[in-house]
């Protein structure tokens, strides 16, 4: 490994630190070296706050290091525009940066080069492509969302010893996943900037879909996003009444003598068939600006995303107890048809967690 990989695999440890706190942002990390030794580093940290080359110039100042004449290694191409902050090829130039290594380009439109080229064209040297692959595998969402421009899409299941999902809508439902797995599954909800479920899923066990036990730093809760063809969702369950996050109702015609509230929206959305497309969901979120939707079921729901296409990841949570009285089946192997692969296999509080991917 050359050193630009080493001092660009710093930077990716740094990006990490960011986590879903950074939501819509990406995660980015940055270094500073000077004579082959790291004298600051910095990470974009939480939404509005600094970004990571700004917080490697400030950790610098901070312990009295000169920056003049360093090299930056940042995991994505600096920006050139104002947004929360000013632009980072601004704050480069400022700290007499003399060459700045770049893991990934940014797809986004207001960047696309305009950062790279700018510092070039004030006599910064600019080294692009290090690491490309896993910055980019790091930033994900991110460029899953610039560059198809419809939020990258994981489905979480938990299933019982047979393999069923849940006991009808006229039973009582049963938690059968362990604490652990719940923890597991309010992380991934932290990680998403919207939550899907279908009707059924709501009538019958009344879920709040918010993220609870996860430090979710300055970001809001995720959108609670729900498939209602007939208008069935009403204030009497917690997607209505619970005012913590924003929801999105779906519905194939307009309800009729709804409340309206300033935390819901209903939205129409139906083709000639009077089906709500799967894709038309997904392209209306993403010009949305949501990059990362979960997708919690049910069963129906679930097979609607496979079949679509959509289905960029999958969580599967398998328990040892048996449902009693179950029902609504789910077919791991339909994953495998929508081009998943199962890439990690682990236990959690006695559960069977599976974790397929693309």
């Amino acid at each position: 490994m050359d050193q630009d990989d080493q001092f660009m695999r710093l930077a990716l440890e740094l990006g990490s630190r960011g986590g879903h706190k950074v939501l819509p942002n990406p995660r980015v990390g940055c270094i500073l070296v000077r004579d082959g030794e790291v004298i600051a580093e910095g990470w974009h940290d939480h939404i509005g706050g600094l970004h990571a080359e700004q917080m490697a110039i400030a950790d610098a100042e901070s312990r009295g290091v000169p920056t003049q004449g360093s090299t930056a290694f940042v995991t994505l191409e600096p920006c050139n525009h104002f947004g929360l902050t000013p632009p980072c090829t601004e704050a480069l130039l400022w700290a007499g940066i003399e060459r700045v290594v770049i893991g990934s380009m940014d797809p986004n439109p207001t960047v696309r080069g305009n950062g790279a080229d700018s510092l070039e064209k004030n006599g910064v040297t600019v080294s692009t492509g290090i690491l490309e692959s896993e910055c980019n595998q790091q930033m994900r969402p991110f460029m899953h969302w610039c560059q198809n421009r419809r939020p990258f899409v994981t489905i979480k299941a938990a299933l019982d010893s047979n393999g069923f999902t849940d006991r009808g809508i006229d039973l009582e439902p049963v938690r059968f996943s362990s604490k652990e797995s719940l923890r597991l599954v309010h992380e991934l909800r932290a990680e998403s900037m919207a939550i899907l479920v279908g009707v059924n899923t709501v009538l019958r066990d009344d879920p709040s879909l918010t993220v609870r036990g996860v430090e979710m730093g300055p970001r809001k809760q995720p959108l609670r996003v729900i498939i209602d063809p007939s208008c069935k969702v009403n204030d009497s369950h917690r997607v209505i009444s619970d005012r913590e996050s924003e929801t999105l109702l779906i519905h194939t015609s307009e309800p009729e003598l709804q409340k309206d509230h300033e935390h819901v929206e209903r939205l129409v959305m139906a083709d000639s068939d009077g089906e709500i497309p799967i894709s038309r969901i997904l392209d209306m979120l993403g010009d949305r600006g949501i990059q990362t939707l979960l997708v919690e079921g049910g069963a129906d729901t679930w097979n609607r995303f496979i079949e679509s296409g959509f289905v960029d990841m999958a969580h599967i949570c398998r328990s040892q107890i048996e449902l009693e009285g179950a029902r609504g089946a789910f077919d791991e192997g339909s994953l495998k048809e929508c081009g998943l692969t199962k890439i990690q296999t682990f236990t959690s509080g006695g559960d069977d967690i599976t974790r397929w991917g693309k």
